[in-house]
């Protein structure tokens, strides 16, 4: 079916495999011409797996299935790192000045609002109702999610694996240290108080790049509704309850002594290496962690902050990635056909598996599952 859409041929089917002899037909069979071969086509993807993501072989991986099943095809597997700054204005740049890759894979959101109200990338709602099964393929919430992240309501990315966010605690420490899990607010002081006086860091997190400690404290005092608002009808009072509980946990000495200096990597090092008790971070941090605390990591939303209207029940998720066709290859008559095959492959139920058991992420497809993570 790659072949036949990279190809254009108008539907009709394209041998891919050796030469095919032909026994008892028809002697017009054997005489009709053979369909022209597909013309090269390069495609390239922009993403985010680079670097130390998790996910960085799988993805290439994936790659290699569609060009060995589409030799014709070219794919330029062009990657940064998402914790690298430069990514979003690599984008931005590439974007602007007419180097637009043929597929991105880019947050959604604020970050792409600009890049969609320009044109530069194409709604995908015609083609997804153009391909029953496709569309079927995912969870309807992952699609949903991307769709209400725009500015006009339409499906410009096409999601691939999702996040959560949480406590993650280190249970071997806890068990091994004679500590409660922190599952209520009295708890977490407790825990806190106890690995600090044993000189575990309890809860490792920097104040500079300090975007995950403020949004749990905020979630736990203020509740999933006043959280997602913000700040845009002024500052909900239950907001200052939770820098409040902030201040008091690092009075008790929760964060590591050098927090002010440290940033997100360092971080993830200290729990990674059995060095801090918990942390607040996201799905995506699970891949980097050594073997023996990712075995014994569980992940708890973080407990409700007394006074505050947070229930201790919510953890912070969702799609906020997925994959963009540019208007340019749209138009492209000689690259379209092969990057909505590639988009397709990309975000089948199979390579969304492959992703998601490598990155740990959540699977945007209906009734995927990763196999062999905690």
């Amino acid at each position: 079916m790659f072949i036949a859409a990279c190809g254009n041929n108008g539907g009709n089917n394209t041998s891919t495999g050796g030469n095919a002899t032909a026994t008892d037909k028809p002697a017009e069979a054997t005489e009709k011409p053979t369909d022209k071969p597909a013309e090269k086509v390069e495609l390239r993807v922009f993403s985010t797996f680079g670097g130390t993501d998790a996910a960085k072989e799988a993805f290439q991986a994936v790659i290699d299935e569609f060009t060995t099943a589409n030799p014709n095809v070219k794919v330029v597997n062009d990657v940064m790192s998402a914790n690298d700054d430069g990514f979003r204005t690599k984008v931005n740049t590439d974007m602007t000045s007419g180097n637009e890759p043929d597929l991105l894979f880019y947050f959604v959101g604020a970050d792409a609002n600009e890049i969609i109200k320009a044109g530069k990338v194409v709604a995908m709602d015609e083609i997804l109702d153009g391909d029953a099964a496709w569309k079927g393929g995912f969870a309807p919430a992952a699609l949903d999610f991307v769709k209400n992240a725009s500015p006009d309501g339409k499906t410009y990315a096409i999601p691939l694996t999702g996040f959560f966010e949480g406590l993650m605690v280190n249970k071997k420490l806890f068990e091994e240290n004679g500590v409660e899990l922190p599952t209520d607010w009295d708890k977490m002081k407790a825990a806190v108080s106890a690995f600090a006086k044993k000189g575990i860091i309890p809860l490792s997190g920097p104040f500079d790049q300090s975007h995950y400690l403020i949004e749990h404290f905020v979630l736990a005092a203020a509740g999933s509704e006043g959280q997602n608002k913000g700040l845009k009808d002024g500052i909900d009072p239950n907001w200052e309850k939770g820098f409040a509980a902030m201040k008091e946990l690092y009075d008790l000495g929760a964060f590591p002594q050098d927090a002010a200096t440290i940033d997100l990597g360092m971080a993830g090092n200290y729990y990674s290496e059995g060095l801090a008790a918990m942390i607040l971070e996201g799905s995506w941090a699970i891949g980097g962690f050594s073997d023996d605390v990712k075995a014994n990591t569980t992940v708890l939303p973080f407990p409700a902050i007394p006074g505050g209207v947070g229930t201790g029940k919510d953890v912070v998720g969702g799609f906020g990635t997925g994959f963009y066709m540019s208007q340019a290859a749209y138009d492209n008559a000689a690259k379209k056909d092969a990057t909505i095959a590639l988009l397709k492959h990309l975000t089948s139920a199979a390579s969304i598996k492959t992703i998601a058991t490598a990155n740990g992420g959540t699977p945007a497809a209906a009734g995927v599952q990763p196999e062999g993570v905690a």
